[in-house]
């Protein structure tokens, strides 16, 4: 039995590292909004180049092991990949073209409500009214950051409902995964994430090259007169990528899914902190407004326990 200094030990640690990771993935929106407008990298060549990176680095410490126990759990971890690889970066990296990097992640923060609402729906289990409430208070403040853009109410679709579909595709990954996760380690299920996001998305890469006639922005990662870009990617591939996902998944072991997943909420705050100071975007009331109800809604919902319907 572990000692009680070195449980508290090893909990404080795993608060740190959810901290970080957290703070590391608000961070990552503006890393990618600046190869997107500086650099001219395209949202889908954003995606292939971060995650074949992080796929051929994690490939080298997992090689043991290539494919699942059986096609059932392969083709789960295939929907794993796209759901939370190609379809969730993807619409999410284009969110960023026509929208502020603090209401992409705002909005990306709301994917513990489509969460309980899928799982009430499909999955027949009762949500209680205070999860309900919870649910409104978000929404309410969803409505807020999309209305905001200046001192008058401006709605963008094109941005902001682009990054709630990211969100909504990160839920369906979580119960896909849900399943998965107490049969292989941490370590494959992410391996596997990388790689079917990636082979399903360079089709698409290839596809939107051909029909633009665009060139593709990868020398631009070696050009020394512009350090600032390989700088910034290879914080997406090292600390958002390949180092972020297996801290998230050792803290989830220690602190539970519950807790770790609560660490998610301070991203809103870090990106709109981050990019007033790093891309000068402003901070609007109206901003602050939605931010809290966001963030008060979410935690109260995510708090509270949903129990399973009689049948």
């Amino acid at each position: 039995m572990a000692s009680p200094f070195k449980s508290n030990y090893l909990k404080a640690l795993a608060h740190f590292g959810a901290f970080v990771t957290a703070a590391a993935w608000g961070s990552s929106f503006l890393s990618t909004k600046v190869l997107m407008t500086q650099g001219q990298f395209s949202p889908i060549e954003m995606y292939v180049y971060r995650f074949a990176v992080a796929y051929i680095l994690l490939l080298i410490f997992t090689f043991r092991k290539l494919f699942a126990n059986n096609w059932r759990d392969e083709l789960q971890l295939m929907l794993c990949g796209i759901c939370a690889g190609s379809l969730y970066f993807i619409t999410e990296n284009y969110a960023l073209k026509f929208t502020a990097a603090g209401n992409v992640s705002l909005l990306a923060s709301i994917s513990p409500l489509f969460t309980a609402a899928i799982m009430a729906l499909v999955f027949r289990q009762k949500v209680s009214p205070p999860v309900i409430i919870g649910s409104i208070i978000a929404f309410i403040g969803v409505t807020c950051v999309i209305m905001s853009g200046g001192e008058e109410l401006e709605f963008n679709p094109k941005g902001d409902l682009l990054a709630i579909c990211a969100s909504l595709s990160w839920a369906v990954y979580s119960l896909s995964a849900k399943r998965l996760i107490p049969l292989y380690s941490g370590m494959f299920i992410t391996r596997k994430l990388f790689f079917y996001g990636v082979i399903t998305a360079i089709p698409i890469l290839f596809w939107q090259h051909s029909a633009d006639h665009e060139p593709y922005h990868l020398a631009l990662l070696f050009d020394m007169a512009h350090p600032e870009y390989i700088f910034n990617f290879t914080f997406l591939v090292v600390f958002c990528s390949l180092l972020a996902y297996l801290v998230w998944n050792w803290v989830m072991g220690i602190l539970g899914p519950v807790l770790t997943n609560n660490y998610l909420y301070i991203q809103p705050l870090v990106t709109i902190i981050a990019a007033y100071f790093v891309l000068g975007e402003p901070i609007f009331p109206l901003t602050y407004t939605g931010c809290a109800l966001i963030i008060g809604g979410l935690i109260l919902a995510d708090k509270l326990k949903i129990g399973t319907k009689n049948k």
